[in-house]
């Protein structure tokens, strides 16, 4: 558990699920509230580029949350458009932590060099593309959520620890 208070939405991206079914965001809003953080929503797009960058961009910018999560549409599927809409609305790429999380889940399948998620800053806000897997998007977190304490200290100005 974290000292900081983190602020996260979770975006699901997908056109086969409703919220109701969202096993996997439902597994991502527990891991959050485990490390003492706070998921201020969860929402649920279709696999529209224009959705998925609107839901992205009112996260950031509306509601100032620090980490975005957007699960699923970050595959090989001709529907899967979250990293096209993730650089649609972000200014910056964040490509360490999109590695970080294929290397960690490349150790348990070889099917994640199939990922296109990428990680990228909007504002003071942190954006990071998860699989829509429970199981892929668990394992996924769990190879970068070490550091997204420092990240958003980092985004925020906050200087590095000596």
């Amino acid at each position: 558990m974290s000292d900081q208070t983190l602020t996260f939405a979770i975006v699901t991206c997908s056109d086969t699920r409703d919220l109701r079914q969202d096993a996997a965001g439902d597994a991502l809003e527990k891991l959050i509230a485990d490390n003492g953080w706070m998921c201020r929503t969860h929402t649920l797009v279709r696999d529209e580029r224009p959705n998925i960058a609107e839901a992205i961009r009112h996260c950031c910018d509306d509601l100032g949350v620090d980490v975005v999560l957007t699960c699923g549409g970050s595959g090989l599927s001709p529907r899967d458009v979250t990293p096209e809409a993730t650089r649609d609305v972000c200014e910056r790429e964040v490509p360490g932590i999109a590695e970080a999380m294929r290397w960690h889940s490349f150790q348990i399948t070889p099917y994640a060099m199939l990922s296109r998620a990428v990680c990228m800053q909007r504002g003071n806000s942190l954006v990071i593309n998860l699989p829509g897997s429970t199981k892929a998007a668990t394992e996924n977190w769990e190879g970068v959520v070490a550091a997204l304490p420092h990240a958003v200290k980092m985004m925020a100005a906050g200087g590095h620890d000596d």
